[in-house]
């Protein structure tokens, strides 16, 4: 299929009432876990603004990331198509040969809206590349390169200094060794600066600077905007200052269940990759601690988003904008004994936090299974606009309206590599999730009995039928969406009647047809 899909057209009343557009307001944040948010269940962490969004929108209670790797998942939320479409399937950082910045011809969100009179800004993290920045894509955006706050960043440091507020420094890091001995990534820190001097607390300011300067032409209906406000938080190393470093208690944490992870039947890239995280050479105590950081720095994210939505009130916009949560991808903080995120599928970075309030919609939480390729559509829906050229996206708004909607009940998932490349596709339904690894061993999980994933049961006969009903399943939608991993799958597994010619060659498909 072509990245250049034709410009989406205006539709219905937006066309010709200009306010019938919403102006729509994205929060941001990267490698966030689920089950930090109250509104998801967690009674320790203190998440305050994003359970009043919860409250007053629509809580998705599955929602997934479509991989759970930076770059690639930005890359399928500003473009509507899954990664292996896109084809940005790595970060710059740990890119070991794949193209490092979206085609110039890619169709974009922020391009579409742009050309249909919408202002587009984006305040913090791009990542969607290397050479390619936010501006490149119809948005108005200072650059801030990487990965994490780059805490070097003229405008950031001309802001501390505006501002009377001390540079950057840290203490008490937490790292492990690696197994060649040397001192292993940071994990965490505590920061030597004030709440008002954080590079969180900068970019609250910003968003809301740039939201005073549009909140004159989205008031009056001519010049609606698309904001997204995207911290670099709560990805690791977690640094955050005192009051967050040691707002939880870690005598208060209860460690995760799949922390009991032996890796007996799983693919052995998991064992290598918690040894690369150093997991075992942390003490019990100092897991603790990392997760009641990783809670503080939540809850400090929390608290800039609720500046913004202040500011939004005060501007006279919330009545007439859409804001929307999410999170790149989750975090394992511990969980299966990893950190950070990489070659292992679990809901512990598959499955993540999603939010969208709609004014005059009512509030809920849904069921549906649903992925963060779901938003592009529903971006040009708020506007009015044809959604189609988001080819792997489907429209939330019905759902948020209340509507009771036929709607897919399995999400379909890639990983293209993270450090090294490795292939891997997974099938998630409710009950069951399926992982294909090529290179070593298959995964299958009974979510009902194992919602930590820790049997992998993909052998075992009692599951022979849902195991098999989903391989096939899923060579299907990898088929139906052109996605050439299938291939592996025609000679390896059961996948039933093969009607073409796996060699590819196109000389013998009559063996195949009929």
């Amino acid at each position: 299929m072509s990245s250049t899909p034709s410009a989406p057209v205006a539709r219905g009343s937006a066309a010709s009432d200009p306010q019938g557009r919403r102006s729509i307001l994205m929060l941001m944040t990267d490698q966030h876990r689920v089950d930090t948010m109250g509104c998801y269940g967690n009674t320790i962490c203190r998440t305050p603004t994003l359970d009043a969004l919860a409250a007053s929108g629509t809580r998705f209670d599955n929602w997934f990331t479509p991989t759970a790797i930076c770059t690639p998942a930005r890359a399928s939320l500003f473009t509507g198509a899954a990664p292996f479409r896109h084809k940005l399937l790595a970060n710059h950082e740990r890119n070991v040969g794949y193209i490092e910045d979206l085609p110039e011809d890619q169709w974009t969100v922020p391009e579409a809206l742009r050309e249909h009179g919408y202002e587009c800004g984006l305040v913090g993290k791009w990542h969607v590349g290397e050479e390619r920045t936010a501006a490149d894509f119809g948005f108005e955006a200072e650059h801030y390169p990487g990965w994490h706050n780059p805490v070097d960043h003229p405008d950031y440091l001309a802001w501390l200094e505006e501002h009377g507020h001390p540079p950057y420094e840290i203490s008490d890091r937490i790292r492990g060794t690696f197994p060649n001995g040397e001192v292993s990534n940071l994990l965490a820190a505590r920061l030597h600066q004030p709440m008002e001097a954080t590079f969180e607390h900068y970019l609250a300011d910003r968003t809301i600077e740039m939201l005073t300067r549009y909140a004159e032409g989205a008031r009056t209906g001519e010049t609606p905007f698309f904001v997204v406000s995207s911290f670099s938080g709560p990805h690791l190393p977690y640094v955050v200052p005192d009051e967050y470093f040691d707002l939880y208690d870690p005598a208060d944490v209860e460690l995760p269940r799949s922390i009991a992870e032996d890796f007996a039947d799983k693919p052995p890239v998991q064992e290598n990759y918690s040894r690369h995280w150093a997991f075992d050479t942390l003490t019990e105590e100092q897991s603790r601690k990392l997760i009641a950081v990783y809670w503080g720095y939540v809850t400090m994210i929390d608290h800039e988003f609720g500046r913004i939505l202040t500011a939004l009130e005060e501007l006279g916009l919330a009545d007439t904008t859409a804001v929307a949560f999410s999170s790149d991808h989750g975090e394992f903080t511990g969980s299966h004994r990893l950190h950070d995120k990489g070659p292992a599928m679990y809901d512990d970075i598959y499955r993540t936090g999603g939010l969208l309030r709609v004014p005059g919609c009512p509030p809920q939480v849904r069921e549906e299974l649903v992925t963060l390729l779901d938003l592009p559509a529903t971006f040009l829906d708020l506007a009015g606009l044809d959604t189609s050229p988001a080819v792997d996206s489907r429209s939330l708004l019905p759902i948020v309206r209340g509507e009771q909607v036929e709607w897919d009940d399995h999400v379909l998932c890639e990983f293209h590599g993270h450090h090294f490349p490795i292939a891997q596709r997974m099938l998630r339904g409710r009950r069951y999730k399926l992982v294909v690894n090529p290179e070593s061993r298959n995964e299958f999980y009974d979510l009902a009995t194992d919602p930590d994933e820790l049997t992998n049961r993909y052998d075992d006969p009692e599951l022979e039928g849902p195991r098999s009903e989903m391989l096939a399943d899923l060579y299907r939608r990898l088929r139906a969406r052109g996605d050439n991993f299938y291939h592996w799958m025609s000679s390896m597994y059961q996948v039933g009647h093969l009607d073409h010619d796996p060699t590819m060659s196109g000389l013998d498909e009559a063996t195949y047809q009929g």
